[in-house]
């Protein structure tokens, strides 16, 4: 499923061919939504923007198009008379101008009021989002420490959209991996610096990998790597999907776990299992 980073990408690249303009079409393929189709041709689309691994598309009016790829969905942004060479089917588009953004293979699609927005049952739970709505190193710090969160094993809560939203498997591992934290740790097992370091991990890794199309390794090393002749899959995360293989800091053999449903990835040397900071935080 894509994660964040990757929605964000697309959200860019539907924005760019749609938002500040008028509608001149919409098309739904699901029935029940066919009758909102003459409601939004013609509406301006004020703003493209996401939530964790959802997408709004907000129409002038207050009503707004939620869509979620899961694991299939895709956006492909087209001028007009063209369509992508794929076998997926066609779930929402809208055309504006010179362009079409299209959306296949999709299930999930909504349309939504402010009051449904509030309400619905996905958006209503979900955590900041990094990438729309910037929460600081701080913030992220002081909810990990909040009661629902700090017993949670840190594998395990990393998935958890409400706890941030837009995290996924490949990013859970690189984040814990950077900041140097064991996936079965526990936030109240953390010292203070190593809640701090944990969150400016989530904020850097998840911005660095919007940045980068997917590459987690800091670009120093990618580059190091790709100019060696190393493929884009050998040079794009440090531990995620490298099981058996060695760290790419300390040589030790890295290892995988099934951790909150996923396979999670870790190397045991440079994350170890006890608190490493110089101050604990009290577990009562």
């Amino acid at each position: 499923m894509p994660e964040g980073p990757e929605i964000r990408r697309a959200a860019d690249r539907v924005a760019a061919a749609v938002e500040g303009r008028v509608a001149d079409e919409v098309f739904f393929a699901f029935e029940e939504l066919k009758p909102f189709e003459p409601v939004l041709t013609g509406r301006r689309v004020d703003e493209v923007t996401t939530r964790g691994k959802g997408m709004l598309t907000r129409f002038e009016g207050g009503l707004s198009v939620f869509t979620h790829n899961q694991l299939y969905g895709r956006w492909y942004v087209m001028r007009n008379g063209r369509l992508p060479k794929t076998g997926r089917q066609l779930r929402f588009a809208i055309g504006a101008g010179d362009h079409r953004a299209l959306l296949y293979s999709a299930s999930e699609i909504e349309v939504l009021d402010a009051k449904t927005e509030r309400e619905h049952p996905f958006l209503s739970r979900l955590g900041p989002d990094v990438l729309s709505q910037a929460p600081t190193v701080e913030e992220l710090a002081a909810r990990l420490g909040e009661a629902r969160f700090r017993s949670r094993q840190l594998g395990a809560l990393l998935l958890d959209q409400g706890f941030v939203a837009g995290l996924g498997n490949y990013l859970r591992a690189e984040i814990l991996f950077e900041a140097r934290i064991h996936p079965r740790r526990r936030a109240r097992d953390c010292a203070d610096d190593e809640l701090t370091r944990l969150a400016r991990s989530i904020l850097a890794l998840t911005k660095r990998t919007y940045r980068t199309l997917g590459i987690t390794l800091s670009p120093a090393r990618a580059a190091e790597l790709k100019a060696a002749g190393a493929k884009r899959s050998e040079y794009r995360f440090w531990v995620y999907g490298r099981a058996n293989a060695a760290c790419r800091v300390c040589e030790k053999t890295l290892r995988a776990e099934g951790i909150g449903g996923r396979k999670c990835f870790w190397c045991p040397t440079c994350q170890p299992a006890e608190a490493t900071g110089r101050r604990r935080r009290s577990s009562s």
